[in-house]
């Protein structure tokens, strides 16, 4: 049976409805602004009527309604352009972070420039080239020795720049390391209160609103997804494993180990296994500080140590003015003092491992004969060893390239006596970690002759008379003695190199030329000094670089295209995601205009409804008050 008052009930349903609408749209408008903010939308939906289906009901024509109610309030999304922002996101915090290092990197090389090392280089060789001319004079020496400070200096500053970026990447890592465990905290805390909140049966918004904003965040920093597939458990993966599981948040730890030369690596907090990200600004600053950064120290290394022992290789067989023979024009400090280089590298208290840096053959070869042989040199690579072939029609020349261009960590040339020189350069990483020592030679074998008789290295061929460092008193394999290897220097040797002191103290033991038959050189011989200024041109091999040119060619390009790749994709990264934030915009953001409509319309609602209770009221009255009268 309908209710007298039913009247009024349905004014008051209407009336709360439309100021809950009013509410929702002022809610709305207010936080046009806020960013991450979705507008939300009222369903209303009518109350259920009088007379439901049943047996029994009283005897009116159809089912009486009783007005409007709010069944939900409603945030507007699109699920699937979230997800695709949460994709993109981590692609654009990559280049984002990466592109201020790269740009950085490229003020600290200043190349071409009148402070640059290559012009620094340039004064160093004039400065030979000078001696060269006129060897019986000081003048000449003493800016010999101030260029070659001068340059030492210019070759340090760059290492102590990198160094310095190297540091301050790993200092943004370990800040970017705080702000992702901090938004698991937080997401995992959301998490804990929106279920909390559905489980009465409501729509918490604003905090799923929130909660979405982190997530966007935390998706620029690193590679995650979302999986929204149990309504009751919002989860967070990355690297392969759950970082946020309903309230639970996992965190990341940063510890200091010798294999990350003393920065920081991330673990997981609760197992301490190793994190690997593919996107995202953490993952741009470890590649920066791991990768980047390393191979351009490393590419300065392999130029310092190769001019230093070109250098020291002339310079030692060239007679002062003082008639001194024998000394280095730089100093060098090799990384073990054992003469044979062995090395206790497990630290158990017993030689296991032979660094040396350099092996010379004993044999003077001709660039452009044929061998007439054929075997294959075995060389140490990255992650293992190369084998690189040699036929009987081969050059000397051809040989040399082959192991030059073979990808081999050796790299090979004649050296001024036209002797076969293999140096060892700096070492790849294995699996992402670097283990080994740069400047080493770790294996070294031929099948023929060429190492063996032909060149005058290894005593025999195959595996019993390969040369491998992974033993003590490796040199003994070899020929020609303790003169025709040299050891591996300390690591980096850009950053600690010098001009050797006892020449800065007598200028006079600077050699300008060589002596013959065990004296000393005339006066105006200038043949030394000559044959240092031609290092300039010459072939020799820094790296995979044929000259010393090739090297400063080679850094202002690489600088330059990866300064040039950074921008070009970050621009991409930007348009892309402007785009996708613009389809958001239009689909969850506040349009003010529709609200101050919608505003309107719930107004007219709530004053309609107002009147209705108005009349119901006046005909209560009549009843009330005037019927029997």
């Amino acid at each position: 049976m309908t209710s007298t008052f039913q009247g009024i009930e349905i004014g008051k349903r209407g009336v709360q409805a439309h100021q809950q609408a009013l509410n929702t749209t002022g809610h709305n408008l207010t936080n046009a602004s806020t960013p991450g903010y979705s507008r939300q939308r009222v369903e209303f939906t009518p109350f259920e009527p009088i007379y439901l289906p049943g047996l029994n009901r009283e005897e009116t024509p159809g089912q009486i309604g009783q007005g409007v109610v709010v069944e939900r309030i409603e945030r507007i999304r699109d699920q699937l352009l979230d997800k695709q922002i949460v994709a993109q996101a981590s692609s654009e915090g990559y280049w984002a972070a990466r592109d201020p290092y790269l740009r950085r990197m490229d003020q600290i090389y200043l190349e071409p420039g009148q402070n640059s090392i290559r012009s620094k280089m340039d004064a160093f060789w004039d400065a030979w080239q000078e001696l060269s001319i006129y060897p019986a004079d000081a003048a000449p020496r003493t800016a010999v020795l101030e260029r070659g400070k001068t340059l030492i200096d210019g070759i340090h500053g760059r290492y102590q720049e990198l160094k310095r970026l190297q540091v301050q990447a790993d200092e943004d890592i370990q800040l970017t390391v705080q702000r992702v465990n901090y938004l698991s905290t937080q997401i995992a805390g959301l998490n804990q209160d929106i279920q909390k909140i559905k489980a009465q049966g409501d729509n918490p918004n604003d905090l799923m609103d929130r909660r979405d904003l982190l997530v966007d965040k935390l998706s620029s920093i690193i590679d995650i997804t979302v999986d929204q597939r149990d309504p009751d458990e919002f989860m967070v993966h990355t690297a392969g494993l759950i970082l946020v599981q309903g309230h639970i948040g996992r965190q990341f730890s940063t510890d200091r180990g010798i294999d990350t030369e003393g920065y920081v690596r991330i673990t997981w907090e609760e197992t301490g296994q190793d994190v690997q990200f593919r996107d995202g600004s953490l993952a741009a600053l470890l590649d920066i500080r791991d990768k980047t950064i390393v191979d351009e120290i490393q590419t300065l290394d392999n130029m310092t140590m190769n001019f230093v022992d070109l250098v020291n290789e002339i310079h030692r067989d060239g007679y002062g003015a003082n008639g001194v023979r024998g000394n280095n024009f730089f100093s060098e400090y090799p990384f073990v003092t054992n003469v044979n280089g062995n090395y206790d590298r497990d630290g158990d208290g017993a030689f296991d491992s032979s660094y040396i840096y350099r092996i010379n053959g004993v044999n003077a070869l001709e660039p452009q004969a044929q061998v007439g042989i054929e075997g294959v040199i075995t060389l140490s690579a990255s992650g293992g060893n190369i084998d690189i072939p040699y036929y009987p029609t081969d050059t000397v020349t051809d040989i040399i390239t082959r192991i030059n261009n073979s990808g081999a960590e050796v790299t090979a040339r004649l050296n001024r006596d036209g002797m076969l020189s293999l140096k060892g350069t700096t070492a790849a990483p294995v699996n992402g970690v670097r283990v080994n020592p740069d400047f080493v030679i770790r294996h070294m074998e031929d099948s023929g002759y060429f190492l063996t008789g032909y060149a005058g290295m290894l005593n025999a061929q195959g595996p019993e008379g390969a040369y491998d460092w992974g033993g003590a008193d490796a040199v003994e394999g070899l020929r020609g003695g303790a003169l025709n290897y040299a050891l591996a220097p300390i690591a980096h040797p850009s950053g600690w190199i010098e001009v050797n002191p006892a020449l800065v103290k007598d200028p006079s033991a600077v050699a300008a030329g060589f002596g013959e038959n065990g004296r000393a050189a005339n006066p105006g011989n200038g043949d030394a000094a000559a044959a240092i200024a031609l290092l300039r041109y010459a072939p020799v091999m820094v790296g995979r670089l044929g000259t010393f040119d090739d090297y400063f060619a080679d850094a202002v390009g690489r600088i330059g295209l990866l300064g040039e790749q950074s921008e070009r994709q970050l621009k991409t990264e930007n348009d892309t995601m402007k785009q996708l934030y613009d389809m958001r915009e239009s689909i969850s953001g506040v349009n003010v205009d529709e609200e101050l409509s919608n505003m309107i319309k719930y107004q007219h609602g709530y004053a309609a409804a107002a009147r209705f209770i108005t009349t119901v009221n006046s005909m209560l009255d009549t009843l009330i008050n005037r019927m029997g009268v």
